[in-house]
């Protein structure tokens, strides 16, 4: 098992791994902003060390001050939490190369599924049914993209391959906007992302959003937790998570669960990880995965009474599941 763990994050989350750590019998680091030192996982920790001024870019960003913290501190592994580094490949690989353990998945996985051109293709290969698009990114030929949307049919969305938390999105009903949604979400795309990379997908028009829940050991074992229902969002953010997500095909269900659970196999994943699905008229759709253990993963563990984080520590340390796929 882990010996020490630096939590690379705050407030909840921190609080969260901090209990975890604390009932695996791991020490614990706590990092945090000049403003954040009387915070409660501050004085739980078994150390501290203040990051950097206020600024999350100075603090919970900054790269170079997580890891001295870490050397300075012996830890032997860093856990990111959700939101700051979790899904940051670059963090990940300087983690490892620095000679600490990452708790997520390799730089490469998170590469691979945080491009969501790579992840949907990466998903096909793996069986896992996708909305139907452009099979990769829209260049500038004008016929082509014209000629796409046509054979998709309308109404179609213009996706940033880069984006996140519902920005970088545009919905095209008729063939005269298709040009300039696309031109304008490109733009968008590089500002907010500095990735300009675009794709394009069919629109489903009433659908419900649905995830598995997964955990995976990198040592070819992988076990999925259910689904969790999170249709209920405000400006394509969440609002209130169901789980099991209620009144689903139970025979298209189950084959998107095992889907997951192979995919996991296929492109070798570590720890833990959300599959986020469209569901409409009986059929899903994949649109990306998480990377990371998200906020509503209490949902999965009330259900199922399996703990997510003690599993990610588990897997960390070298550790096969603990669990079946049977067990859950």
């Amino acid at each position: 098992m882990l010996d020490k763990v630096l939590i690379a994050n705050r407030g909840e989350i921190a609080l969260r791994i901090l209990r975890a750590c604390k009932e695996l019998g791991i020490k614990t680091v706590a990092v945090h902003s000049k403003a954040d030192r009387e915070l409660m996982h501050v004085r739980l920790a078994d150390e501290a060390v203040c990051i950097g001024p206020a600024s999350s870019a100075q603090s919970y960003l900054n790269i170079p001050a997580l890891i001295s913290a870490a050397e300075v501190t012996d830890s032997s592994a860093i856990h990111p939490g959700y939101g700051f580094l979790s899904e940051n490949a670059n963090f990940a690989e300087q983690v490892e190369r620095s000679g600490f353990t990452f708790i997520g998945p390799r730089a490469e996985t998170i590469r691979l599924m945080g491009d969501k051109v790579s992840a949907i293709q990466s998903m096909k290969e793996a069986g896992v049914p996708t909305v139907p698009g452009s099979d990769g990114p829209l260049g500038d030929d004008d016929a082509t993209n014209l000629a796409t949307a046509q054979r998709i049919g309308y109404p179609v969305i213009i996706k940033a391959a880069s984006g996140g938390g519902g920005r970088g999105m545009r919905v095209v009903h008729t063939e005269g906007h298709l040009l300039s949604a696309i031109t304008v979400t490109r733009t968008e795309a590089h500002a907010a992302f500095g990735d300009g990379t675009v794709y394009m997908e069919k629109y489903l028009e009433k659908p419900r959003h649905v995830e598995v829940q997964v955990l995976a050991d990198g040592q070819g074992n992988a076990i999925h937790l259910y689904d969790r229902d999170c249709s209920l969002q405000r400006r394509h953010q969440k609002v209130l998570e169901e789980a099991p997500a209620p009144g689903l095909d139970p025979e298209a269900r189950a084959q998107v669960l095992e889907a997951c659970r192979q995919a996991c196999i296929k492109i070798n994943y570590r720890g833990a990880g959300t599959f986020e699905f469209l569901y409409e008229d009986g059929e899903y759709f994949f649109i990306e995965m998480n990377t990371r253990v998200q906020v509503e993963h209490p949902v999965t563990e009330m259900v199922t009474g399996v703990d997510i984080v003690k599993e990610q520590l588990r897997i960390a340390s070298g550790l096969p599941l603990s669990i079946r796929q049977e067990d859950v």
